[in-house]
């Protein structure tokens, strides 16, 4: 990944990268659907499918999948299963428990996946005026309907602007303290680091590439792409960000990953985010 032919790559792109990810109108595009589901992840979305709808019942409003399996990029054996459900009411600990056991139930039972996480709001809260700009973006743009009525025929369209900028990712300060506290509580191991690594690591290049994106005027959610389209604009922190990259796809439990990110490549993104898009409206705990 570190070798000259790479590095010329990644530099050809930077220059190159044209922003996509956008309708005709200039709005961003729904990124996933059911037909880019790769064929061995098509019996994973079957059964999440099936189960969902027994074990949630008339509580469910909705679900949706997210990530790289409606975009048509998973890796068997690699990516996980990522879902999202809109509930009639608020999400209860009986809900949450449910979810959790369907998840693993999933992941022990299809090696195709490497987990399975699924998020659980209110149908309120996802069409609420305070989530406009950051869940209901992200159930417009970013989910792919599974089951029961598409919240998105509620929802605006979106470009991307400088609002969807702050209401997304402009909380980084907010949540630095946290994850040094998971980093803290975490025992050490590289087994327990390296999902930390991972997550922190696409978290970080994608506020990288939001903090560009009303500039760099378009869309996309592969993270290369999202480091590169930061790389134009922030050069000197180009690397950073693309180390960030590789190891949001391929992480290793590295404390000093972990480190630099909470005490250097974090509090300047939370600092550079602030001062270009100002910070994240608040709003009622996640």
């Amino acid at each position: 990944m570190t070798g000259n032919g790479h590095r010329t790559h990644r530099t050809r792109r930077t220059h190159d990268l044209h922003p996509t990810g956008l309708d005709s109108d200039g709005f961003i595009a729904r990124e996933g659907s059911l037909a880019r589901v790769p064929a061995a992840f098509r019996p994973v979305v079957a059964a999440a499918s099936a189960r969902l709808a027994d074990a949630f019942g008339a509580r469910l409003h909705s679900a949706y999948l997210y990530g790289s399996i409606p975009r048509g990029t998973a890796r068997v054996g690699v990516s996980d299963l990522d879902l999202l459900l809109a509930l009639r009411a608020e999400p209860t600990g009986a809900d949450r428990a449910d979810a959790d056991a369907l998840g693993a139930a999933l992941d022990e039972e299809f090696g195709q996946i490497d987990g399975c996480g699924t998020l659980l709001y209110s149908r309120a809260r996802l069409l609420s005026a305070p989530e406009r700009y950051d869940l209901g973006w992200f159930v417009a743009c970013l989910c792919t309907p599974l089951l029961g009525v598409d919240l998105a025929a509620r929802l605006p369209r979106y470009r991307p602007g400088s609002l969807l900028a702050r209401e997304t990712n402009g909380d980084l300060h907010l949540l630095l303290p946290h994850w040094r506290r998971r980093i803290a509580a975490a025992d050490g191991t590289e087994q327990a680091l390296r999902p930390l690594v991972r997550f922190m690591s696409r978290h970080l290049v994608r506020t990288g590439f939001t903090l560009v994106m009303p500039r760099w005027g378009g869309w996309t959610s592969d993270l290369h792409e999202m480091a590169e389209a930061f790389a134009r604009y922030y050069p000197e922190h180009a690397d950073r960000l693309r180390a960030a990259a590789l190891l949001g796809r391929e992480p290793a439990g590295d404390a000093d990953v972990l480190a630099s990110y909470v005490d250097e490549l974090g509090p300047w993104l939370a600092a550079e985010y602030a001062r270009v898009h100002g910070e994240k409206s608040p709003k009622g705990p996640r």
